[in-house]
């Protein structure tokens, strides 16, 4: 399902009119239906808005999770945002794995000064 069919489905699901819904997200009717029939995709910030008035997530939205309601708590998110990938103890506290296959420590540095290295060449 794509973002259009599953923004429609939801409004459906709560019986919303398209001008309803559209007020409520504080955008027009035909930006709502623009979106509804796959001619437009929101940007990031309409999105989110989606997202909180039909409380499910971003990731449920665009099709990545069948599970609506996977919303990390205010706490966990802004734990998440401000996590550093490179912290030793990160790197041994999870698995962080590729295809499935768990990174070695070593593995994991060097992924970590890749991505660095790519970010000064631009």
């Amino acid at each position: 399902m794509n973002i259009g069919n599953i923004i429609f489905k939801l409004r459906e699901d709560r019986g919303w009119t398209q001008e309803q819904t559209a007020g409520l997200l504080g955008i027009s009717r035909a930006a709502l239906s623009h979106y509804e029939k796959n001619r437009r995709e929101p940007d990031s910030e309409t999105l989110s808005k989606f997202a909180d008035l039909f409380n499910v997530s971003v990731d449920y939205l665009v099709g990545r999770t069948a599970i609506p309601h996977m919303n990390l708590d205010e706490p966990v998110r802004e734990f998440v945002d401000q996590l550093e990938l490179s912290e030793e103890e990160i790197l041994h506290k999870f698995d962080l794995t590729i295809d499935g296959v768990k990174l070695s420590p070593e593995e994991a540095r060097n992924f970590i000064a890749f991505v660095r290295a790519a970010r000064n060449m631009k």
